[in-house]
C-alpha cells in the first residue's frame, strides 16, 4: 500500500470513526465548512462540476455556475457527512430522514414477486435511501460496489453497506451480473448507480444533448429476468430530510434485437435521470468528466480523469 492509499484509508476511517459521535449540528457545520474551503481552492473536482453544471443549465452565466459549484459541493459533503454518520442513527432518525414520491411504483413491483431494479444517478445520498429501503420498507437488496484502491478502502465501503443492510457485489470480477439476475429472479431487489459507465462499454445515449455512455446492465437485467426497472432521482431541500422520487417504470420494447431494446431503455433512463438532474442540479454529485467530448485528452487538463481519487463516490 502506497503512502497516499494509508492516508486516504485512515481519512475515512476516521471520519467513521469521529464524524458519527458528533452531535448533528456539529457535523452540519463541519460539513458546510469543508464544502466551502474546497470550493474556494477550486481543484480539478470543482472545476469539472461546474462544467458538467454548464451543460445542465447552459444558460447559466458565469456567476450562477459558481453558485451551482458551491452549492453542490455543500450537497456533496452533506452526503459525506451523513453517510459518516449513518451506522450510528437510530431505524427512527433513518425512517424520518427521507421522504418520496410515488413508492408504490416500487412496493407494487416487488408484490407481484417479479423483481425490481432501482436505478440510480449520483445525487444527494443513495446510501440513506438504501437504509430507508431496509428499514422502513423491511427489504433486503443487492447492489455493486466499484473495487477501491486500497483494498482496505473497498472493505470499509462493503462493511458500511452491509451494516445498513445491503448486499455488495465487485462491480470487478465478472460474476456480479449473474448474481444480479438470480436475485431478480427470486423476486429480489437491485439497487445501481447507473449515469456513468465503469467498463467503457456502455451505451451511447444523448443526455442533455450531447452523447455519453451508460451503462447496459439495468435494461439487460430488465429484459432477461422481466424484473421491473425504475428510475430513481434523489435532492436535499432545506429541511433535514432528503426527498425523493420514483419515476414510472421502463418497459422493454416489444421488438427488436437486445441491443436495440438495451439501446432504448438506457436512452430513457436518462433521460429520467435528466428530469430529476434539471431540477435539482446542485445534488448532482458529478465531479469527473462524463460526456463523450470531455473523455479525449486535452493538454491543458489532461490529469482530470475519471479515476475514485478524482471524487468519484463509490
Amino acid at each position: 500500500m502506497s503512502a497516499q492509499e494509508r492516508v486516504t484509508d485512515a481519512l475515512y476511517g476516521l471520519g467513521w470513526g469521529v464524524v458519527k459521535k458528533l452531535p448533528e449540528p456539529a457535523a452540519v457545520r463541519l460539513g458546510r465548512s469543508i464544502a466551502d474551503l474546497a470550493w474556494k481552492q477550486r481543484g480539478k473536482g470543482v472545476r469539472r462540476l461546474e462544467s458538467n453544471y454548464a451543460r445542465v443549465v447552459p444558460d447559466a452565466t458565469p456567476e450562477r455556475l459558481a453558485e451551482l459549484s458551491r452549492a453542490g459541493m455543500r450537497s456533496y459533503l452533506r452526503y459525506w457527512m451523513e453517510s459518516f454518520r449513518l451506522p450510528a442513527w437510530s431505524a427512527e432518525r433513518i425512517e424520518s430522514g427521507f421522504d418520496a414520491t410515488d413508492v408504490h411504483y416500487l412496493t407494487e413491483g416487488l408484490a407481484a414477486g417479479k423483481g425490481v431494479v432501482l436505478a440510480l444517478p449520483h445525487m444527494a445520498n443513495w446510501d440513506l435511501a438504501g437504509a430507508w429501503v431496509t428499514t422502513k420498507l423491511r427489504t433486503p437488496f443487492t447492489t455493486v460496489a466499484e473495487r477501491l484502491k486500497p483494498e482496505t478502502l473497498y472493505d470499509r465501503f462493503v462493511a458500511y453497506r452491509e451494516g445498513l443492510g445491503m448486499e455488495v457485489l465487485p462491480h470487478s470480477g465478472g460474476t456480479a451480473f449473474g448474481t444480479l439476475a438470480r436475485r431478480l429472479r427470486d423476486g429480489g431487489l437491485v439497487c445501481l448507480v447507473a449515469e456513468r459507465d465503469l467498463s467503457a462499454s456502455g451505451v451511447e445515449v444523448k443526455f442533455f444533448g450531447e452523447a455519453t455512455r451508460m451503462p447496459a446492465g439495468p435494461a439487460l437485467l430488465a429484459q432477461q429476468t422481466g424484473a421491473l426497472l425504475l428510475p430513481v432521482t434523489l435532492w436535499y431541500d432545506d429541511s433535514p430530510i432528503m426527498r425523493g422520487r420514483v419515476h414510472p417504470p421502463i418497459d422493454v420494447p416489444e421488438t427488436g434485437t437486445r441491443a436495440e431494446k438495451t439501446s432504448v431503455m438506457t436512452q430513457a433512463l436518462a433521460d429520467a435521470f435528466a428530469t430529476g438532474i434539471a431540477d435539482h442540479p446542485e445534488d448532482w454529485h458529478m465531479l469527473q468528466r462524463l460526456w463523450l467530448a470531455d473523455l479525449e485528452p486535452r493538454p491543458s487538463d489532461s490529469s482530470d480523469g475519471s479515476k475514485s481519487a478524482d471524487g468519484e463516490r463509490p
